[in-house]
């Protein structure tokens, strides 16, 4: 096991979130500015990580093995989930704005609890349920502007209210199929082939009407897949050094930097309605969080009980 390093840790989490952040606006630009469809945004982000990653093996002496994988349909299915997850929420950016995106992305972790159960078979107490209904209420919070049903409501609102729902569905399904996979496989293995599968189902949107870019646009997509890769590879390292339980809080540094970006780039300001939603959200994540370190820290005291003195 590597040397634990927390404050390391920390701080490559709060890169990596940092990171994927930034690109994330850069897909957003693209879609507001070029109209760029969301295939096309996947398969220039899918792409241009390809590289990136197989560099980041190749200084750590893994190329010949990170690669290698004992469950290819396993990396298939996961592709095609996460795919899918990556283009609704690509394309609920053309739609919302930024901090309202962010904020129904925090429903992934909840709905994974909810997944784990049905199709894992996990334990979920009480506890954990409450702060999956905690939560959900302030996801549905930040939706309710655009699920009024009176007045003049606007169809496209509603629509990436939809969209990005449905990309914090795909996002849960997705990492039950990579909980799945790390019982087997290498982390190198499935960031690359998720990489590589989501570049060829990008390619095959193809025909349904890409938009050639200028220079500006083609930087911009380029970019978005180059810092999607390092991101990643901050991610993987983050968990090397620390707990993921001690460093998966400061996944919610991104609302901040998505308020910021908003703000500042799109001249989106963060409403009322979307910041009380968005603190029931990350209220009830690091409740669940919390709870799940503090069991965890219980069963390793046991262990250690039980383990043979001398």
């Amino acid at each position: 096991m590597p040397h634990q390093n927390p404050m390391q840790g920390i701080l490559l989490k709060c890169a990596s979130v940092a990171v994927f952040t930034v690109m994330a606006a850069l897909v957003k630009a693209t879609s507001e500015g070029a109209s760029v469809p969301a295939g096309q945004q996947v398969f220039f982000r899918s792409l241009f990580a390809i590289p990136v990653i197989l560099v980041w093996l190749a200084i750590r002496g893994e190329l010949s093995v990170g690669l290698r994988t004992v469950r290819p349909l396993g990396h298939f299915y996961r592709g095609i989930v996460g795919t899918a997850a990556m283009a609704l929420n690509f394309s609920a950016l053309a739609l919302l704005s930024f901090p309202e995106v962010t904020a129904i992305g925090y429903a992934a972790p909840l709905l994974v609890v909810i997944f784990a159960a049905m199709f894992l078979g996990e334990d979920v107490r009480l506890f954990r349920l409450s702060m999956v209904g905690l939560g959900l209420t302030g996801v549905l919070i930040v939706l309710s502007p655009q699920l009024r049903l009176h007045g003049d409501p606007d169809p496209y609102r509603m629509l990436g209210a939809a969209v990005a729902m449905g990309g914090a569905v795909g996002s849960a399904l997705a990492q039950i199929f990579v909980r799945k996979l790390v019982q087997e496989e290498r982390t190198s293995a499935i960031v690359f082939w998720f990489s590589f599968t989501s570049t060829v189902l990008g390619l095959m949107t193809l025909p349904l009407g890409w938009v050639m870019p200028d220079a500006t646009t083609a930087a911009l997509l380029v970019g978005s897949g180059l810092l999607g890769g390092v991101a990643q590879i901050l991610l993987t390292s983050a968990y090397r050094h620390a707990d993921a339980s001690l460093v998966a809080p400061f996944e919610y540094v991104s609302m901040l930097l998505a308020i910021v970006i908003g703000w500042y780039v799109f001249g989106e300001a963060p409403t009322g309605v979307v910041l009380t939603g968005a603190v029931l959200v990350i209220g009830a994540g690091i409740g669940i969080i919390w709870r799940e370190r503090r069991l965890g820290l219980e069963r390793n005291r046991q262990r250690k009980a039980m383990t043979p003195q001398g």
